[in-house]
Parts: structure tokens; C-alpha cells; sequence
């Protein structure tokens, strides 16, 4: 129990600091150094391979995350280098600088590229790299914008989230409430499906509101702070919900994780399961990483666990993403994993390179796109 605190307090040091820190094993140096998970020797039953590379430049302290169109990859740095690739062979489309200092993206759709700054700024570029609109919200932007059916949500810093006009960035509507003096700074953005927006907040609430007019359609506690001092009460939502077309799984840092019916937010199951990570919802199965880098597989239904693997403990572990023959997490060190999707095993490895995969991978073509805090982007399948 101890040491599950002492994690928790380190993993909630790096958020709650602007600069962060580069790995928990940095911060408790002297604490938990010879707790930090060594990677052992397996025998590999697949391959990693490595499609191609690109630079894209540092995002800084904050975490940015590729974006797909039919034929083309977007990334962008923290200094506002936008570059659009080939999506089949990584080659340079083209790059702009976009003035800003960019502290989240990239969002697409309806033919527009998007990226947010720490001044509030949503611009919103044409595929041919041809500025259509910017405007401003009403603090920084740290989750990717996203785009349905008409509609930019954009969620700012201060918790509120705004819905814009895809035609010219008009704010159509914002959705606001009061936050707790003490919150995580997290880059979770929203996740919507059948023109409803799901979001999860500070205070451990999930919400769901109307795409086009920002209306609430519920609310609920997932978890309810606990603990002694303001920093043990801090349990918040710190990514996005994960959804398919029956529930709505999210998951606390320092609470718990709960799914729930879709349509009215009826409680399903819950577990004392924390994680500052997000969640995967694959067919039968919710994919997680827990506070501690415990990967595990839990049935969607009941929650009941499939597996667990304690192998990647204290490497701040990614969130997990399903593909069809393993599951891929990245890690502080730059290492891809990829895990049996039957017991949870390792089956496959790969060093991309020194800095940390703190962005969630992004599906591409059988594969995944990572980014790395060094400004890597790369393409890799699973063979």
C-alpha cells in the first residue's frame, strides 16, 4: 500500500508541474530505482517492422499526437512546424510554420488539419496547407481537437469545452463548470460517437453532452475523491473515454475505472483500478495500463480480468492499443512492446528511440504511428 502511494504522489508530481518530469524513475531517483522494471529476454513470435521515419521536432512539455486522412500523416512540434507526409511512405508533402506555439494537435477531418497553442489559438488549415480559419477559446489548448458532423470540440485547460463552426471556427456553444482548486493538467480531449460527446473531468466525472447545441444529457461520478491532503483528494479523468456502440468505459487517476450504458450512463461495473493512461475498447475486451504500468485485459461486460502483465512496472507504460495480433504499449525508455492478445505475454519488441512514447499510438494500415518525445514519427506494422 505504501508504495502504491509513493507512485501515485510521483506520477502526480510530474502532472501537476508545467515542466513535468521526465520519467517517475527521475523524480524518486533514490526511492524506486531498483523497482523500475529491467527488460528480460523472450522469444519473439512476431515482428515489429519499420515501415519509415520522419522528424517532426520536439513537442516539448506537452504530448502530441499524429493524425490520419485518407492519404496523408499530419504531426506537428511544439515550435508550430506543421508537415503533412505521404501516409504510405513517409515522404515530406509539405511543412509550414504556423506562429504559434503549439501545445496540442493534430485534429482532422472534414478536409481540415487542425492544432491548438497555449494561448488558446484553434487554427484550422486546408490539406493543401492554406490557413481557412483561427480563432480563440478561452484558455490553452491541450487535447486534439475533433471534428463531427459540422462541429470542432475543442477542450481548453480551464475545463471548458466549445463547439465551432467547421465552416469558419464560429463558437457555436460551450459547455462550462465549476473545476476543484486542485486539478491534474491533462491533455485528454473528448471522444464522440452518434453526434454525442463524451468527456471525463476533474472531480472524476463523466459527462455526455449533444453535439450540436452543447446540451447535458448526463452526468455521473466515476470516483469520488478520498485521502487526507488536497493532493491524495485529486482523482480526475486524465484521457479520453473509451467507447463502442454498447458502453462508455473511462477510467481515474487515483479512483477507479467504471463502464457504463451508452445511451443513459447506467452504471455496469466498476473497479479499483487507477491509471493517469487512457483505455482501449477492442470486441469483447477493455485494454488498460494501471498507475503502476500493469497492462491488463478486462472483460467489457463484468470487468473481470482476462490478464495482467506486471513486466513493464514503473516504465510509465502507454495506453495499450488492440491490434488484431497483439496488444502495443511504448514506454519511458522508447521501447514498443507488443503483448499476446490471449495471455498477455510478450511476443514482440522494438527500440525506436531514447526518449519516452508518452502519445497514444495511432492506428495506420495494420500498424500504429508513434511519436516520441524526441520528434520522432514512426510507421510500424506487426508482421
Amino acid at each position: 500500500m505504501k508504495a502504491n502511494l509513493v507512485i501515485r504522489l510521483a506520477i502526480l508530481a510530474c502532472l501537476l508541474t508545467l515542466n513535468g518530469c521526465s520519467t517517475i524513475k527521475g523524480w524518486f531517483e533514490k526511492v524506486e530505482e531498483d523497482k523500475v522494471a529491467q527488460l528480460m529476454p523472450f522469444s519473439e513470435t512476431v515482428k515489429f517492422n519499420l515501415r519509415w521515419r520522419a522528424d517532426l521536432g520536439e513537442p516539448g512539455v506537452n504530448i502530441l499526437q499524429p493524425a490520419l486522412t485518407n492519404d496523408a500523416v499530419y504531426g506537428v512540434s511544439a515550435k508550430g512546424v506543421l508537415t503533412r507526409l505521404d501516409r504510405a511512405s513517409g515522404k515530406q508533402v509539405w511543412r509550414i510554420e504556423s506562429g504559434i506555439a503549439v501545445s496540442a494537435g493534430v485534429g482532422t477531418g472534414d478536409e481540415l488539419v487542425l492544432i491548438g497553442s497555449d494561448k488558446g489559438d484553434v487554427l484550422a488549415f486546408a490539406e493543401d496547407g492554406k490557413l481557412r480559419w483561427q480563432t480563440k477559446v478561452s484558455s490553452e489548448v491541450l487535447g486534439v481537437p475533433q471534428i463531427s458532423d459540422g462541429v470542432v470540440v475543442v477542450r481548453s485547460g480551464d475545463g471548458r469545452i466549445a463547439g465551432l463552426s467547421v465552416a469558419d471556427g464560429e463558437r457555436l456553444w460551450i459547455y462550462d463548470r465549476v473545476t476543484p482548486a486542485l486539478v491534474v493538467r491533462s491533455h485528454a480531449s473528448v471522444t464522440i460517437q452518434r453526434n454525442v460527446i463524451f468527456a471525463g473531468l476533474s472531480g472524476g466525472k463523466l459527462i455526455a453532452l449533444n453535439l450540436q447545441d452543447g446540451s447535458l444529457l448526463w452526468k455521473i461520478s466515476v470516483s469520488q475523491p478520498h485521502g487526507n491532503t488536497e493532493l491524495e483528494r485529486i482523482s480526475d479523468i486524465t484521457s479520453n473515454p473509451a467507447v463502442d456502440d454498447e458502453q462508455v468505459c473511462a477510467i481515474v487517476f487515483q479512483g477507479r475505472t467504471a463502464c457504463y450504458d451508452l445511451s443513459r450512463g447506467n452504471l455496469l461495473w466498476s473497479r479499483n483500478i487507477s491509471s493517469d493512461k487512457g483505455l482501449a475498447l477492442l470486441r469483447k475486451y477493455l485494454y488498460l495500463s494501471d498507475d503502476a504500468g500493469t497492462v491488463m485485459a478486462l472483460d467489457k461486460t463484468s470487468g473481470s480480468t482476462l490478464w495482467k502483465n506486471e513486466k513493464l512496472f514503473l516504465r510509465q507504460v502507454s495506453t495499450p492499443f488492440p491490434l488484431e495480433k497483439a496488444v502495443v504499449v511504448g514506454d519511458s525508455e522508447g521501447y514498443l512492446h507488443g503483448l499476446s492478445r490471449d495471455d498477455g505475454a510478450f511476443v514482440a519488441r522494438l527500440k525506436l528511440d531514447d526518449s519516452a512514447i508518452q502519445a497514444s499510438p495511432v492506428w495506420l494500415d495494420n500498424g500504429v504511428l508513434i511519436q516520441t518525445k524526441r520528434g520522432g514519427l514512426y510507421s510500424v506494422s506487426l508482421q
